[in-house]
């Protein structure tokens, strides 16, 4: 049982190591020190060498031997192979959704494209958190309609990943209009039980995320 629980609170010192450098709280080369995590999160600094080897496995920090553990983050490169990956996933992610979606799921897609398009009454003045926070919901919802459990695993790693990417590709008001657009067009050919456009529609959305970050600055896109 003591086993469990220091695994089990090991585990919740990465995922919330984990969120801090993928939001961007910690920067690339920014050193981790045990101490003053431990002190930080209330835990000893057992739990946080656990969460810093994990991290270290995802590649999202670098430890050296004898002098500590640093940030190694996300970059533009690594943004770029994301995307480029979920452009082909996320249409196969749509395709299988198209399958398997229930009422309940379709339901919650409608909802969060409602509570978009509400947001975007706002006009200019939109909340991009809620906008990102809506977005990265839809995506969800699908993952888990996709029925594939190892499927919807891999795509929510990468919609992690790239958490900063994403809020950059909304933050204009035509593109976040543009990007619910998609939505509904997508829930639409999953509605008609269209898995070719389902697909299709999917992999071009992700296609048109990558153009917006280009002109975003983001010079690997």
């Amino acid at each position: 049982m003591e086993e469990y629980q220091e695994h089990s609170l090991g585990g919740r010192v990465f995922q919330k190591l984990r969120d801090d450098i993928l939001s961007g709280k910690y920067k690339e080369h920014d050193e981790l020190r045990e101490t003053t995590l431990g002190k930080e999160l209330g835990v000893s600094r057992t739990p946080v060498r656990e969460a810093l080897r994990q991290l270290e496995l995802e590649g999202l920090v670098t430890i050296i031997p004898n002098k500590g553990a640093y940030v190694t983050g996300i970059s533009q490169k690594d943004i770029r192979d994301i995307y480029v990956i979920r452009s082909m996933l996320e249409g196969l992610c749509a395709r299988w959704a198209a399958q398997h979606i229930t009422e309940e799921q379709l339901d919650e897609l409608e909802e969060t494209i409602l509570l978009s398009e509400f947001q975007m009454k706002k006009g200019s003045a939109f909340n991009t958190d809620q906008v990102t926070l809506l977005d990265g919901k839809f995506h969800s919802i699908l993952y888990e309609a996709s029925g594939s459990r190892i499927l919807g695993h891999l795509l929510s790693d990468f919609h992690n990943y790239v958490r900063a990417a994403r809020k950059s590709s909304i933050v204009s008001e035509e593109r976040a209009r543009k990007s619910i657009r998609e939505h509904k067009q997508i829930l639409r050919a999953i509605k008609d039980g269209d898995e070719d456009l389902a697909e299709q529609l999917a992999n071009e959305h992700i296609l048109h995320v990558m153009q917006n970050l280009k002109k975003q600055g983001f010079e690997e896109m």
